[in-house]
């Protein structure tokens, strides 16, 4: 296995687990395993969504979901959570559909991963980078993988599992065996908006909003939070990752329209705060939040909507309520650039799907090579989905190289 996280590790104790008599390898160019499950959820570890429906699963994948439905039919994300709990590792489920250990921490899954490798003896190889794979013929092993401190390994089967590359140059080793690749892009982003005042709220969040890339049919709904650079959060992620190549055609260069109240539109709004007038007519508009809204939010609006301090509802201007209306229901900003989490990178890009069988995830080009995770292009929204593809791909790509070698 090439890759010492979640595909790769979750590919290996399958694969031994389906044939205890393999001998399976880990390879890892860095010296850390498992870096995404540790800083994943906030040092929780999202390990997959609580959606048990293969197709509305697939939804969440902007690229790759059609193969995945397929793969998913093999092992799903019920799959994923008893495979843990008959390890010993209960999940939960919040509100939001989300699911974690019920430890809360992400050790307790590098634990269980751990522990399955100790338990088949599994070799891990860390530091050593692949250079390149020679594929041979009329031989006892299929490869040779060459390693850059000059090894050798010979393997009979080999499953790339080493997530998704910056660039398309990182790519050739693989390209180099027939393979083609879909240009990466970054997903799963936030907006930078440079020199908006509203950065100074950095912090507040708000559960519910609709955010949309203005001449795009690119929307999402859910929560956001705004951060010292901009705007973050679940809505502006997810739409992130449904833009990812649009957005990157514009070099981030765009604008973002923000419904803080999606349920109402201006002119309901309007109606509404007519209705206002009337219900709280004598409490004043800053000390009176009908909308329940974080309170500097809604004093950000009432600044901007340039609207008196000491103005009751009762008396408050027309212009001044249509244009909070129209600040609510429609605020542009306008994002120049992205902030990408290291820890919570994500590709869009990668190997072509037409290359892989989904029910076995081996090669159509090379027989006995196998590609699990992010290194697919496959690419899910934030909430666990990008875990449930390293688990599903990885688990297929462990009992087809099982039984292949069997």
């Amino acid at each position: 296995m090439i890759g010492g996280g979640a595909a790769g590790f979750f590919t290996a104790v399958n694969a031994a687990t389906f044939n205890p008599q393999l001998r399976v390898l880990i390879i890892e160019k860095s010296s850390k395993l498992l870096s995404k499950v540790k800083v994943s959820g906030g040092g929780r570890c999202n390990v997959t969504h609580a959606c048990f429906s293969n197709v509305e699963m697939s939804g969440n994948y902007p690229r790759g979901g059609k193969f995945l439905k397929s793969a998913l039919h093999h092992f799903s994300t019920k799959d994923t959570i008893d495979w843990f709990r008959q390890r010993g590792v209960e999940l939960k489920t919040e509100a939001d559909g989300r699911m974690f250990p019920e430890s809360n921490t992400s050790q307790t899954i590098i634990d269980c991963l751990i522990a399955e490798v100790n338990k088949y003896n599994i070799e891990v190889m860390m530091n050593t980078d692949v250079e390149r794979i020679e594929i041979l013929e009329n031989q006892f092993y299929n490869f040779n993988i060459i390693c850059s401190n000059q090894r050798i390994i010979e393997a009979s089967s080999i499953c790339i599992a080493c997530g998704g590359y910056h660039k398309s140059s990182s790519y050739e080793w693989l390209t180099k065996t027939g393979h083609h690749i879909e240009h990466p892009v970054p997903s799963l982003f936030t907006f930078n908006i440079p020199n908006n005042s509203i950065t100074k709220l950095m912090g507040v969040s708000v559960s519910d909003v609709s955010v949309k890339i203005a001449g795009k049919k690119l929307q999402q709904r859910g929560p956001l939070l705004i951060t010292h650079w901009g705007l973050s959060g679940p809505a502006v992620l997810k739409l992130s990752a449904w833009g990812a190549r649009d957005l990157a055609e514009g070099n981030y260069d765009f604008t973002a329209i923000v419904n803080w109240l999606p349920d109402f539109h201006e002119q309901s709004l309007n109606e509404k705060m007519q209705l206002l007038r009337n219900e709280i007519a004598s409490q004043k508009v800053y000390n009176r939040n009908p909308f329940d809204f974080p309170a500097r939010l809604w004093e950000y609006f009432l600044s901007e909507a340039e609207v008196n301090k000491d103005i009751r509802w009762a008396d408050f201007p027309s212009k001044q309520q249509h244009k909070l209306a129209k600040i609510i229901c429609g605020q542009e900003f306008f994002v120049k650039g992205k902030t990408t989490f290291k820890e919570e990178f994500v590709t869009a890009g990668g190997i072509m799907l037409n290359e892989i069988n989904p029910s076995t995830m081996e090669s159509k080009i090379v027989e006995g090579l196998f590609f699990a995770g992010e290194i697919l292009n496959v690419d899910g929204v934030t909430g666990g989905f990008n875990f449930q593809n390293a688990w599903t791909t990885g688990w297929i790509a462990a009992k087809a190289i099982a039984e292949k070698v069997q």
